[in-house]
């Protein structure tokens, strides 16, 4: 997918101005509330007019105001899953998927609804009304809806704000399979950056209605990470060997992990703060935390007023965050030997 847009689109006193090309197939769009995301996301599917500009995607005009073309939204094969689902509630989950499947021309109808059901494991749920549905089921036809229409590529404006933590990270797991199984690339639209690491390859990060930057995931998290109120989040899957003392124990990469919002699954996913770990030099005599890594320092990064550490742990990857003294003190550099300590209490379960 290749995407273009150099438009400019106010709403009073706020203006938009965009100027920009991205390739690839899992495009993030980053920015806080009010930033310009969703009005983006709507000029480029044709539910808002830009005062002036162009859009091309994939080599196509969709607007041109100096040459007049304006490709209506119905044409643009372009699909949209909003935050709420937006089901309509005198249909059945069938009748709703299949709403834009009949709208759209026969030569692009490449995706059947067994497949699809399939994927998104909502076979048992066609005949029932969309009222008697769970949030994430609802978000589920919501994403299947938009990709029977055939689109030839999707936009996601916030699909998991409206879900609880424990929902976001399975209607992730349907996103992703989604768009891979049928070929289909999207813009994903969030304020979440661990959202946007999770689902994107590379992001546009908007603030004030401009494009302020371009890069990975990666890149935006740790440069963020000195501002950020939670620091760079690390995310570690762990699979489940025994209970102890009250705790979990999972094996992460050739290390254990003890865990206090464990479960008893097969596995697990955590978030962890690059703020709940702490450095140091020598192996430290005692300490109440359960968990003691050895690690080899990678790498280092400014970020703020903080330091990066990129730490080598058997043989995963972590991030931790000192201040610049510190990193001095604990003279932090590629090569040296640390010893990361968390406590059990500070990984949060993701799913």
């Amino acid at each position: 997918m290749e995407l273009r847009m150099k438009v400019s689109k106010s709403f009073g006193a706020f203006n938009l101005k965009t100027d920009f090309t991205v390739t690839g197939d899992h495009v993030g769009i980053f920015g806080e509330s009010g930033s310009g995301k969703s009005t983006l996301v709507s000029l480029l599917a044709g539910l808002s007019r830009p005062e002036e500009g162009e859009i091309f995607l994939d080599g196509e005009c969709l607007f041109s105001s100096h040459r007049g073309i304006e490709v209506p939204p119905q044409r643009r094969r372009v699909g949209i899953v909003f935050q709420q689902p937006s089901l309509f509630p005198h249909l059945t989950v069938e009748s709703n998927l299949l709403y834009g499947y009949k709208r759209c021309a026969p030569q692009h109808r490449t995706i059947d609804l067994a497949a699809l059901v399939s994927v998104l494991k909502l076979d048992g749920l066609l005949k029932r009304g969309v009222n008697k549905l769970s949030g994430g089921e609802k978000q589920r036809v919501a994403l299947g809806r938009a990709i029977l229409a055939n689109p030839r590529l999707l936009l996601m404006d916030e699909p998991l704000s409206a879900l609880d933590d424990s929902l976001k990270f399975q209607i992730i797991h349907y996103l992703k399979s989604t768009s891979e199984r049928f070929g289909i690339p999207y813009l994903f639209i969030s304020h979440s950056l661990l959202e946007i690491r999770l689902m994107t390859e590379q992001v546009l990060a908007v603030a004030g209605g401009r494009i302020i930057g371009q890069a990975t995931p990666e890149q935006l998290a740790r440069e963020r990470m000195g501002q950020s109120q939670v620091g760079y989040i690390n995310v570690l899957k762990g699979e489940a060997l025994r209970k102890m003392g009250g705790l979990h124990v999972y094996r992460w990469g050739t290390a254990e992990l003890f865990v206090s919002a464990g479960d008893d699954g097969p596995s697990a996913t955590f978030e962890l703060s690059s703020r709940d770990i702490i450095l140091f030099k020598k192996h430290p005599e005692a300490v109440s935390a359960r968990n003691l890594l050895k690690c080899i320092v990678v790498d280092t990064f400014p970020s703020g007023n903080k330091v990066g550490v990129e730490l080598r742990c058997g043989s995963e990857t972590l991030i931790a965050e000192v201040v610049m003294q510190a990193a001095d003190d604990l003279a932090i550099q590629a090569q040296n030997e640390v010893y990361a300590v968390i406590k059990a209490s500070s990984f949060r379960r993701l799913g």
